[in-house]
């Protein structure tokens, strides 16, 4: 019997470790405005609510790694794409704010500059 694919929730650590190796491409599904305020380095912006896995970004031959906030979209995208035929099926688990609590480093935008703080 043929079930569903399974999502893979992947750790902080891990999607760290394979960021840095250049193994996934890291795609964070908030909306603009949250990705603007905060972000993972090297996390492309492809919003949940006009998401369209026909259209993801080409990633060669690294992995695509959904991200949100806490987990929830980027699921709901990896969900998506399987039902739209895509082989992916990996997120970042407890997403953008499990990536903090594991004390690695985000793009934060400064309010009194209007630019970036990036401490990578």
């Amino acid at each position: 019997m043929f079930g569903a694919p399974k999502i893979r929730d992947l750790t902080p650590d891990e999607v760290k470790a394979s960021l840095d190796e250049h193994k996934i491409l890291l795609v964070d599904v908030r909306e603009p405005a949250e990705f603007a305020a905060e972000r993972i380095h090297g996390a492309l912006n492809f919003p949940l609510s006009t998401f369209d896995p026909n259209a993801l970004p080409e990633a060669g031959d690294r992995l695509i790694v959904f991200q949100c906030g806490s987990g929830k979209r980027s699921a709901m995208a990896v969900e998506r794409c399987q039902k739209a035929g895509h082989a992916i099926r990996s997120h970042l688990s407890g997403g953008i704010q499990a990536w903090k609590g594991a004390g690695l480093p985000t793009v934060t935008l400064d309010v009194a500059t209007g630019g970036l703080r990036d401490p990578r």
